[in-house]
């Protein structure tokens, strides 16, 4: 699909601008109409203890980051979750919109832990790697799954969020998506 379709198909779907989308806190909670899965873990220690889901498919340690401790922690175990779910969403997107993805579309995601207002909050980079394509339409492709990727949803308006695409040449400049914490 050429860029100029993406584009349209985007506007289509979103008519409000890349820069609009990052900057805008939705309105109202979307309520889920029909649950597609449930995870279950059980988790005791709090950041120093572990986690384990109901099927026995996740059993970890968690330790404090920058802690001398073995196991992981919630911000990578977010990093991982929201990387992998997106990179799905683009999947998706690409697959509605006819679009070739490269061979190896990839996600690097950093999350930071800080402080703001005196109480804990988060703040999250995702740099997108689309070796091959075009780059604007690489960018559309991102910014369409960025609406739907339900990780994306959860944290817009709530996280200072920079999304990067990185195509073989080019490297787009950062979208932010900026709120402050509120207590």
């Amino acid at each position: 699909m050429a860029r100029d379709s993406i584009q349209e198909w985007l506007k289509r779907t979103n008519p409000k601008s890349r820069k609009e989308q990052f900057h805008e806190k939705e309105p109202t909670v979307t309520k889920i109409e029909k649950v597609l899965y449930t995870a279950n873990t059980h988790t005791t220690g709090g950041r120093d203890g572990a986690s384990h889901a109901s099927d026995g498919r996740l059993d970890i340690k968690l330790s404090t980051p920058g802690s001398p401790g073995a196991g992981t922690n919630p911000e990578q175990l977010f990093a991982a979750g929201w990387s992998a779910c997106f990179l799905s969403a683009i999947k998706i997107v690409a697959g509605k919109m006819k679009v070739a993805l490269p061979a190896y579309p990839a996600i690097d995601a950093e999350v930071d832990l800080g402080t703001a207002h005196g109480v804990f909050g988060l703040a999250a980079r995702l740099k997108v790697s689309l070796p091959g394509m075009e780059h604007e339409a690489a960018e559309a492709l991102v910014d369409a799954a960025h609406e739907v990727c339900p990780y994306s949803r959860a944290t817009r308006g709530n996280i200072n969020v920079s999304i990067t695409v990185v195509t073989n040449a080019v490297t787009s400049q950062p979208i932010h998506q900026t709120e402050e914490i509120h207590q």
